[in-house]
């Protein structure tokens, strides 16, 4: 049975409870669950159990040094001129940028094709195809001066996605400390 996989860093909990207070007030938007708050590294997709041992074995020879992350402002993704998603910002720093592309690089020795996306570091709070401009406009513009105190990263972790009826579920499979 295939897996569906991703690789993301896990957020502590004091970030997650900063960003649920913020994710509310917007009619028609659909709220991501806090357990399921994430900024993901590389989408990975459904793949055979054989491939998930060779994704791990990639990810587990990652080194790469904890670094802070920092998480500010909104910002939405558009799709064929309709906002698809609400998202705070996650400020891009060379060790960030670092991590991110030797995530990319272990998927791709795997065999899997590159990323054809440009990575843009970020948390998704609301899937929002539904909800009128003027009112995401109007939200993003009420909290777009969200700032959490910086916090650090020591591991990032391959996530498993199961697709239910409401929402996803995502399972941390394989967690990988970085080394200081």
């Amino acid at each position: 049975m295939p897996l569906r996989l991703f690789v993301a860093l896990a957020l502590p909990e004091e970030l997650i409870d900063q960003l649920s207070a913020i994710a509310m007030g917007v009619p028609g938007a659909r709220w991501i669950r806090p357990e399921n708050y994430h900024l993901t590294l590389r989408f990975i997709g459904e793949v055979q159990n054989w491939q998930a041992e060779e994704v791990d074995e990639a990810l587990a020879g990652i080194r790469a040094r904890p670094f802070p992350l920092s998480l500010h402002g909104l910002g939405t993704f558009e799709k064929q001129g309709r906002i698809q998603s609400v998202h705070v910002c996650a400020e891009r720093n060379d060790a960030l940028s670092h991590l991110q592309n030797k995530v990319e690089n272990a998927m791709q020795r795997v065999g899997l094709q590159p990323e054809r996306k440009r990575f843009t570091p970020h948390v998704t709070l609301a899937r929002t195809d539904a909800v009128a401009p003027p009112k995401l406009i109007e939200y993003v513009q009420r909290h777009n001066l969200f700032r959490a105190e910086p916090v650090m990263v020591e591991s990032f972790v391959l996530f498993s996605s199961l697709l239910g009826k409401e929402c996803a579920t995502y399972v941390p499979e394989v967690e990988y400390e970085l080394a200081a």
